[in-house]
């Protein structure tokens, strides 16, 4: 709906306006945030920034409401031909319970048919004030330039301190099974609670996930893929706003799922009972700075670091400061870690076509 146009451009001239300039734009929703964003040359900065902000001043027109409606609905569609998007919505949801985080940032088909555009721009005008919007940049410019255009272009904005309540959830441990008969391979998600974001524990857990489910080189990948058990078995560690998550992702032969769910538990098992090693810390801290600082290298990668830092903790953070963060991790904080938010039980959700499983023991 921002990108439909505003009381002085049009959805053709918003566009138009963008390509003039050779800037890329577009945007994208967490279950926390929106992020709008525009990248283009240092000299058409200012031209821009123009058209971005005011994007973010939308008309929000009842004609333009009732076809977006449309178009997410056949998004939501598309997403339940996945099996990996329907069971992590459905992992999410059987975790969190009634916590908001547990609700899909698509929405459901019958929320979406049933939105009105009133509440939808009662949404707008209470979370997209000017005193919640965070304005980032990374290029090569001058920040008292990007000051006086958000002066110029946005200084009029008008708008209440946005609240909304962020109670810390704690994960059910609940296991499901969803029948997907044409599926020809099982799809497992786990979940377990984590550290949130607001902990400095999250440097620590990312290393933990690394070293237990990175693509390659983890424990997962030498128990699971490496033997050929499954075609893939990745950990993640996702942080949120007073809320933490370890994700676990498993895709294989129907055949293999109850025997896969086993092998992660014990793999779990083993590490809550003996921690790690200093060489799997070692090169998991040379895996994590190596894409650190490559990512701090593209100007995108920049951004979304600096702006949600920012957003979420209030806190500049230099590539340095993250990555002398990492290299003090210790073998004892990963221990605190895993002594603080136990690996098992996990909530866990199945999708494929048997539904002959079960948690594991």
């Amino acid at each position: 709906m921002v990108f439909k146009g505003t009381p002085n451009r049009g959805a053709i001239e918003v566009n138009r306006d963008f390509d003039r300039v050779g800037a890329k734009h577009n945007a994208q929703t967490s279950e926390e945030d929106t992020f709008y964003h525009v990248t283009c040359l240092p000299e058409y900065l200012p031209k821009a920034f123009d058209v971005l902000s005011d994007i973010l001043r939308p008309s929000l027109r009842e004609d333009d409401f009732e076809t977006e409606k449309k178009v997410i609905i056949e998004e939501i569609l598309m997403y339940l031909d996945s099996p990996m998007s329907v069971a992590y919505e459905a992992v999410k949801e059987l975790h969190f319970g009634g916590h908001s985080l547990g609700q899909s940032i698509l929405g459901t088909v019958e929320s979406i048919t049933d939105l009105q555009v009133g509440k939808m721009r009662s949404y707008f005008a209470r979370f997209y004030s000017p005193a919640n919007i965070v304005l980032a940049f990374a290029g090569k410019s001058d920040w008292d330039q990007i000051v006086a255009l958000a002066e110029e272009h946005c200084g009029d904005w008008i708008g209440e301190d946005a609240y909304r309540l962020t109670p810390a959830p704690h994960g059910t441990g609940a296991f499901q099974a969803i029948l997907r008969a044409d599926d020809n391979q099982q799809t497992l998600i786990a979940m377990s609670d984590g550290p949130p974001l607001e902990s400095d524990d999250r440097y620590a857990s990312h290393l933990l996930s690394t070293i237990l489910g990175d693509h390659t080189g983890s424990r997962l990948y030498w128990n699971l893929v490496d033997p050929g058990f499954a075609d893939g078995a990745e950990m993640g560690y996702q942080d949120y706003n007073q809320a933490g998550v370890f994700f676990t992702f498993v895709s294989c032969e129907p055949e293999e799922a109850q025997a896969n769910l086993g092998r992660v538990a014990e793999v779990y098992r083993q590490v809550m009972a003996d921690g790690v090693t200093d060489a799997e810390l070692n090169q998991a801290k040379n895996k994590v700075l190596a894409r650190n600082v490559l990512r701090s290298e593209r100007p995108m990668g920049r951004l979304t670091s600096l702006g949600f830092q920012w957003t979420y903790r209030r806190e500049y953070l230099t590539v340095e400061a993250e990555l002398d963060a990492y290299s003090k991790v210790t073998l004892a904080d990963i221990r605190r870690v895993l002594d603080s938010y136990p690996l098992l039980p996990q909530t866990i959700v199945s999708v494929g076509p048997t539904t002959d499983i079960h948690a594991p023991e």
